[in-house]
């Protein structure tokens, strides 16, 4: 009977385990205007939006702690920057010093802008993800509010081995093709000009 019980108790920890893995995390707003955050889903017609897209964050987050793998798989951060942006670097800071596994996209070219237009709506910087939800400008009380809903933890758990992938353009550049050796070769000289000095049976210079 005991080893009957033990049996029973562990396939119920290991059904909870994997329902608590499944869930889901709803941000809804309330009639005051008021954010709050919850794992149920919210009554028909609230103004409520599901964060987590499932998706799987890039870089080396196979060298992560197994709970911040997890989290990082069910709602991956990629933060959006350019040159000169103080606020940008805001962002950036606080990913870095509370140990945000993320990815950053930098917007420089004008297609880089067009596809943040497509993305955000404008072209503002920063912007930022956090699974299904955008963020746009950088407050720190509203970023920090959104990486503890997905979970995130509140200090750095980074092992020292893992390398935080380098910033990539929003829209990959284009390689440029390769010269030929036509295209390399030296052009030929142009024939040399007819002669046009004057001789006795030609005392005008006349050339036909």
């Amino acid at each position: 009977m005991t080893l009957i019980r033990h049996a029973a108790t562990a396939a119920a920890c290991t059904l909870l385990a994997l329902a608590a893995q499944a869930q889901q995390v709803y941000r809804s707003v309330g009639p005051d205007g008021k954010v709050t955050f919850s794992d149920r889903a919210p009554a028909t017609g609230a103004d409520a939006t599901q964060i987590g897209s499932g998706q799987r964050a890039s870089g080396s987050n196979d060298t992560l702690p197994y709970p911040l793998r997890q989290i990082a798989a069910r709602f991956p951060v990629t933060l959006y920057t350019g040159s000169d942006c103080m606020p940008c670097n805001s962002a950036r800071n606080l990913l870095i010093n509370r140990g945000i596994p993320f990815t950053e996209r930098t917007v420089a070219s004008n297609e880089d802008i067009d596809a943040l237009r497509r993305l955000s709506g404008d072209a503002s910087l920063p912007f930022g993800s956090i699974g299904g939800q955008q963020l746009k400008g950088f407050s720190d009380s509203e970023w920090s509010q959104y990486l503890d809903a997905a979970g995130y933890p509140a200090q750095s758990q980074l092992p020292p081995s893992y390398r935080r992938p380098p910033p990539q353009p929003l829209v990959a550049v284009p390689a440029k093709p390769a010269v030929s050796a036509t295209e390399n070769a030296v052009p030929p000289a142009p024939p040399p000009a007819p002669a046009t000095g004057r001789t006795p049976t030609n005392p005008a210079g006349i050339v036909f």
